[in-house]
C-alpha cells in the first residue's frame, strides 16, 4: 500500500471536529465612534463552557451582547459576521434569536410584580402559551434544571424578589431555560453573590453544559478555571488568545496572556 493511500485512510478514520454552535468572523462593535471590539473571530463549541476573561473595559460584555443582538438595543452598531448553527443571526428576527440565545445578567433581575412561578413562565406567556397544566410542568422542570425547585416549591406564589440574591439568580436562569434556548450567555452571574451561592451557580453551570452551550464572562480567574472547558482572553477590544482552559492557565502561548492570568496586570 503506497503512502498516499495510507494517509487518506488515516485521514478518513480521524473523528471530524464538530461544527461550533456559534462563531464570529471579523466582528467589530462600536458605541458611536468608539470601537469596543476589533476583528474578533471566535468559535463557541457545542455543549461546552467558554469563559471570556480580561480586564475591565476590554470588550467582554460587549461581545456577549453581540451574540444575541442586545448590543444594538443599547445604541451600538456592529460589522462582521455572527453565526448560530451556520446561519447569520443578523438576517433573522432578534426576538426569536433571544429565545434561542438566552442571557443571564450580572445582577439578578426577577420581575418584581410577578410571583416566582410567574417569573419562570413570563416569556412563554408573552408568546401566547396559556395551558395551565403545560405551564405548571414547565415551572417545575425549569426550577429543577436551575437547582431551585426544592428550595421554592412551597413558595411559588411569593414574589420573585422575596428570595435571596443567589436564589433570584437561579430563578433568572430558570426563566431563561423555560423557553428552551440553545445557548446561554452569562455576564458575571456570580459577582454579586456570596461564596455559597457562587458555588451553587458554578455547580449549575457544570450541569447545564450537558444540554446547552454556555458562554460566561468572568473577572474571577479561579472561577474560569473551575467551570470552563475553553477560555478566551480579551484585551483592549482584541481577542489575544483562546485555547483549552487548562492550557490557558498552565501553558499559555503568549506572554501577554501569561502576565494576565498570573496577576501581573489587570
Amino acid at each position: 500500500m503506497n503512502t498516499e493511500i495510507l494517509q487518506e485512510i488515516i485521514k478518513e478514520q480521524k473523528p471530524k471536529k464538530p461544527a461550533p454552535r456559534m462563531y464570529t468572523k471579523n466582528l467589530n462593535a462600536f458605541f458611536g465612534n468608539a470601537q469596543a471590539l476589533k476583528n474578533i473571530s471566535l468559535e463557541i463549541p457545542q455543549n461546552k463552557v467558554l469563559a471570556i476573561i480580561g480586564p475591565s473595559g476590554c470588550g467582554k460584555s460587549t461581545f456577549l451582547r453581540c451574540l444575541n443582538r442586545m448590543h444594538e438595543e443599547v445604541g451600538g452598531t456592529i460589522n462582521g459576521e455572527i453565526y448560530l448553527d451556520g446561519q447569520d443571526i443578523m438576517e433573522g428576527d432578534p426576538v426569536n434569536l433571544r429565545r434561542r440565545v438566552g442571557m443571564i445578567f450580572q445582577k439578578p433581575n426577577p420581575f418584581p410584580t410577578m410571583t416566582i412561578a410567574q417569573n419562570v413562565v413570563a416569556g412563554l406567556k408573552l408568546n401566547g402559551l396559556r395551558d395551565k397544566k403545560t405551564l405548571n410542568e414547565i415551572i417545575e422542570s425549569s426550577l429543577k434544571k436551575a437547582a431551585l425547585w426544592d428550595e421554592v416549591k412551597d413558595s411559588l406564589n411569593k414574589p420573585g424578589t422575596s428570595i435571596s440574591g443567589g436564589q433570584q439568580q437561579r430563578l433568572c436562569i430558570a426563566r431563561a431555560l423555560a423557553v428552551e434556548p440553545e445557548v446561554i450567555l452569562m455576564d458575571e452571574p456570580a459577582s454579586a453573590l456570596d461564596p455559597i451561592s457562587t458555588a451553587k451557580i458554578e455547580g449549575l453551570i457544570f450541569e447545564l453544559k450537558k444540554k446547552y452551550t454556555v458562554v460566561i464572562v468572568t473577572h474571577n480567574m479561579q472561577q474560569a478555571s473551575r467551570v470552563s472547558d475553553y477560555t478566551a482572553f480579551f484585551y483592549m477590544g482584541k481577542l489575544i488568545e483562546v485555547d483549552k482552559t487548562i492550557d490557558i492557565f498552565t501553558a499559555p502561548k503568549l506572554e501577554q496572556t501569561e502576565d494576565y492570568v498570573t496577576g501581573k496586570f489587570g
